[in-house]
């Protein structure tokens, strides 16, 4: 089966294999092919952000809807030759001193060098409700969202120690905080006298239910139920690991999620592949996993450079011999 693609016709051998067509994958995809490398972008069509109705913090496209982003970024992209494949890739390795890259339709296509820009997976509390309403009443980031709920009633679920810290931010935003002690452990007495001090009420109790409406939502408790607009959680993040372990790589677990380890500038552990956003790191919004993206393609081209020099030096020591 031929993937879709959505112009060019899709090359089977190119310089860059990129997995993932968000913002850090495209911006890895541009830098390369305006320096004129052939590439191939895989999209899964799998945003982590796609939930939200609209992207903050980006500079000259405040608001607009993530997908509309893509969409401008995919066409901006074709425009230097990048070829785009809507499709999963399942399986990578190295063969015959190139890496092939299997997608789910059985296509294989080769590339000299892989980057990774897979984003991750958000693994929500196992609350009922939650992701239904997730990126939209139900948020974690206050710079992706926070402006919005401004002035309103925000709750805060608290699953770890890291909740005290989105409370302090999402306090700034509004005066009407409270925290549902949820699962997490006890708070020091610090902790009390900040949350005090700042006047945000404290709710005991494992939360059983998140329920929605009209007006915002209910978190039901036993015996109780306190209403808010929005409802603040911690979730796990975890970047996707298939391929990078495929290819011997190793995940590395931190405080909030698993990513792909990179050294600055986006390489891996694994000679010839490079990881860039949410990949590798967890905390990267629209804006930076694009800027990454884009130094990314720059370092990967710059390698390439150099191995193009080297094997023209061989091949014109071997004319001249």
């Amino acid at each position: 089966m031929t993937p879709s693609s959505t112009s060019h016709p899709v090359p089977r051998d190119v310089d860059v294999v990129v997995v993932g067509g968000g913002p850090a994958g495209l911006g890895a995809a541009t830098a390369l092919a305006r320096s004129l490398r052939s590439v191939v972008v895989v999209d899964a069509g799998e945003p982590r952000n796609a939930p939200a109705a609209g992207a903050h913090n980006v500079l000259g496209q405040e608001g607009r809807p993530p997908r509309e982003i893509v969409a401008a970024g995919r066409r901006e992209a074709e425009g230097y030759g990048v070829v785009l494949v809507d499709g999963t890739a399942v399986d990578a390795r190295r063969a015959d001193g190139r890496f092939e890259v299997d997608l789910a339709d059985g296509t294989t296509l080769r590339s000299r060098r892989l980057v990774l820009a897979t984003g991750l997976v958000d693994e929500l509390p196992d609350v009922p409700g939650l992701r239904e309403h997730w990126g939209h009443r139900v948020l974690h980031c206050p710079y992706c969202h926070g402006y919005e709920v401004r002035g309103l009633r925000v709750g805060v679920l608290a699953t770890s120690p890291a909740a005290l810290h989105q409370v302090l931010l999402f306090r700034q935003l509004s005066q009407d905080v409270t925290l549902f002690r949820h699962t997490a452990d006890d708070l020091d007495d610090a902790a009390w006298e900040q949350l005090a001090a700042l006047d945000v009420q404290v709710v005991e109790g494992e939360v059983r239910e998140v329920v929605g409406s009209d007006d915002g939502l209910t978190v039901v408790l036993d015996g109780t139920r306190r209403s808010v607009d929005a409802l603040v959680v911690a979730p796990r993040f975890r970047s996707r690991p298939e391929l990078y372990t495929a290819l011997g790589g190793t995940m590395s677990e931190q405080p909030f999620g698993a990513l792909i380890p990179t050294e600055p500038g986006g390489r891996t552990a694994v000679d010839g592949v490079w990881a860039a956003g949410n990949a590798s790191n967890l905390m990267a919004m629209v804006s930076v996993s694009s800027g990454e993206g884009v130094g990314v393609g720059a370092q990967v081209n710059a390698d390439l450079a150099i191995e193009d020099a080297e094997r023209a030096v061989r091949e014109r020591r071997a004319v001249s011999r």
